[in-house]
């Protein structure tokens, strides 16, 4: 039997226990295991335990004993999924030590970070996965496949339009992300993934980036804040039966939790989850300094240009895409989330996708039905990042850091231009 994989987790997150921690030990302990868990906060160690009870021996060690972790517990890999801002210290600082390290996107929260992210690289033994799992949806692959197989032709143009539901997209402003500090902002913390997506369909290098924003649910000017205070959260705030976005899930009798991966209600422990952090800080705090709506136009090296819009408060949750060539087009559709309960949404898990020959008849090709979370795409990364990549596909699927920076310096561009009102370059930075 091979030697199994040592992997150490940074940032016990909840994204960490389910998306990781838990297959591991579930689906892949024949080529996997845990060896130590790392995080700013003690209470975390329980969480997981609560969660996991398999961890219950596994070390744990607080930020400040990061050496003292590798020295013990002798690592192969690390996992990052600590907040984003982290992020580049421990993959760096993985490299250092010679270690692969597989980490959440967004890889860092600016493109000077994935850069240094890059150089270091390049002198480690190691290697660097980013997991950008929305290319393993089904009708994703087949979009990929599409464009390699020439069905459109030379890409001239992309739309995507994404829309975030009021629940899914309030629930950033609850939390930690709400701070361009520590999340770079929802153009690089969400919108990676997207950019992610346009980059690989493409095969696209960006090089020039214009945007527009403006913050305009959230934040005290929101125009459903009940009142203009900061401090409030939701669990306990004497105002929840004036703000709108309380009162879609909640009663004056009852209050429904939500249930997200990312939220501390996740876990069905009675324990408290965080020392000080609390994820249901008010959206309407006066320190939120991040776009709620934005819109951008990216150019590409091989001529493709991008048009892009984000909004973080719409009734229902997806996307509209299409991608023109010079011999085709594709179409298609995504819709869904849990805000959209109780409204009539365009469709729901939408399987297949549009072609339109520039000349000919429309075809519709159907996609694989999904099996697990981000629309089938979690298990299928896992089994890339774990038993090794898929041979039997004949194109590049998981992202390395390469992609991590583009994505990334997208999403920075995206920001810096909105702040400027001026064209970002990138054909500095983005280079291989």
């Amino acid at each position: 039997m091979a030697k199994k994989k040592r992997y150490a987790v940074c940032g016990v997150s909840g994204r960490a226990i389910n998306m990781w921690i838990d297959p591991i030990i579930k689906r892949f302990s024949q080529v996997a295991e845990v060896v130590a868990l790392l995080d700013i906060d003690p209470i975390r160690k329980q969480v997981c335990t609560d969660a996991l009870p398999a961890t219950e021996k596994v070390p744990f060690y607080l930020d400040t004993q990061f050496d003292k972790m590798l020295k013990e517990t002798k690592p192969d890999a690390l996992i990052v999924v600590c907040m984003d801002r982290f992020h580049a210290k421990y993959i760096i600082a993985g490299l250092e030590h010679d270690l692969d390290v597989i980490t959440e996107k967004p890889m860092t929260t600016n493109w000077e970070d994935a850069l240094k992210v890059r150089e270091a690289e390049k002198k480690s033994k190691g290697k660097v996965t980013c997991t950008f799992n929305y290319r393993y949806n089904p009708v994703h692959r087949l979009i990929r496949e599409m464009v390699i197989d020439g069905k459109v032709g030379r890409v001239t143009n992309v739309d995507l339009t994404w829309y975030i539901d009021i629940r899914h997209g309030s629930s950033y402003f609850n939390r930690w992300n709400r701070m361009r500090e520590n999340s770079g902002s929802l153009s690089i913390h969400k919108s990676s993934h997207h950019f992610d997506l346009v980059n690989w369909w493409i095969d696209g290098v960006p090089t020039t980036v214009h945007a527009m924003g403006a913050l305009n649910f959230y934040g005290p000017n929101g125009p459903f804040n009940p009142s203009k205070k900061d401090g409030r959260h939701c669990s306990d705030c004497k105002e929840a039966m004036k703000c709108p976005y309380h009162c879609r899930w909640n009663t004056r009798a009852s209050s429904i939790p939500f249930s997200e991966e990312h939220l501390a209600s996740s876990f069905n422990t009675k324990r408290k989850q965080f020392t000080t952090y609390r994820p249901d800080m008010c959206i309407f705090d006066s320190e939120i300094n991040i776009y709620d709506t934005f819109i951008a136009n990216v150019k590409y090296a091989n001529g493709a240009l991008l048009n892009y819009s984000a909004n973080f408060s719409t009734p229902y949750e997806g996307y509209r895409l299409a991608i023109n060539g010079t011999h085709g087009r594709i179409e298609s559709e995504e819709w869904g989330g849990q805000g959209s309960t109780g409204f009539p949404s365009p469709a729901k898990e939408q399987q297949f996708v549009d072609y339109y020959p520039i000349f000919g008849s429309k075809q519709r090709l159907w996609a694989v039905a999904p099996v697990g979370g981000h629309g089938g795409g979690d298990p299928i990364i896992q089994e890339d990042v774990f038993m090794g990549v898929d041979s039997r596909r004949n194109y590049k699927i998981l992202a390395d850091s390469f992609d991590g920076l583009a994505a990334i310096s997208i999403g920075d561009a995206v920001f810096k231009s909105i702040k400027t009102g001026k064209i970002i370059d990138l054909s500095k930075v983005v280079t291989k």
